[in-house]
């Protein structure tokens, strides 16, 4: 059996969780041999992966998980199973990030919604304009279109 021949076994053990986001990345299967497993796993993929696989936690505000998150909550903690130390609150999280422009925006990045210079809002950047985030009170974890034109991007290094 070639490493492509195992694909579909390998897209049967990664389960949902794992198929949705590659789909929302619009990525594709790391198959040892096939692919640096070195470039599948940045801090950035690992994040975002951490994140969908949050889909469907509820939103509490001042939660920083792992069943429960408010936006900079989900963040955080998805960076930091990453092994990347954020800051607790979304404006702490921008000031603290390498800020990109949206043509340079990637997988993983931070999005930060704001209104003039106030950042009230951070998801993770899932590609073709969408984020993984924890929303408001009464609502959960998903996956979302990006809403609003009134958004910075950053980079944690």
């Amino acid at each position: 059996m070639t490493a492509l021949n195992r694909v579909p076994s390998l897209m049967a053990r990664a389960g949902t969780a794992s198929a949705l986001t590659l789909a929302a990345v619009g990525g594709s299967i790391v198959v040892p041999g096939l692919a640096s497993e070195a470039a599948a796993a940045t801090p950035a993929t690992k994040a975002l992966q951490v994140a969908a696989s949050k889909k469907g936690a509820p939103y509490k505000w001042g939660a920083t998980g792992p069943r429960r998150f408010d936006c900079s909550g989900l963040t955080l903690y998805s960076y930091k199973k990453a092994g990347k130390k954020l800051p607790r609150t979304a404006a702490q999280q921008y000031n603290k990030t390498r800020h990109v422009s949206a043509t340079n925006r990637k997988a993983g990045d931070l999005v930060f919604f704001h209104s003039g210079g106030y950042v009230y809002h951070v998801g993770i950047y899932a590609g073709k304009g969408k984020i993984w985030h924890a929303p408001k009170t009464g609502d959960v974890v998903k996956l979302q279109k990006i809403w609003t034109k009134s958004v910075w991007y950053g980079r944690v290094s």
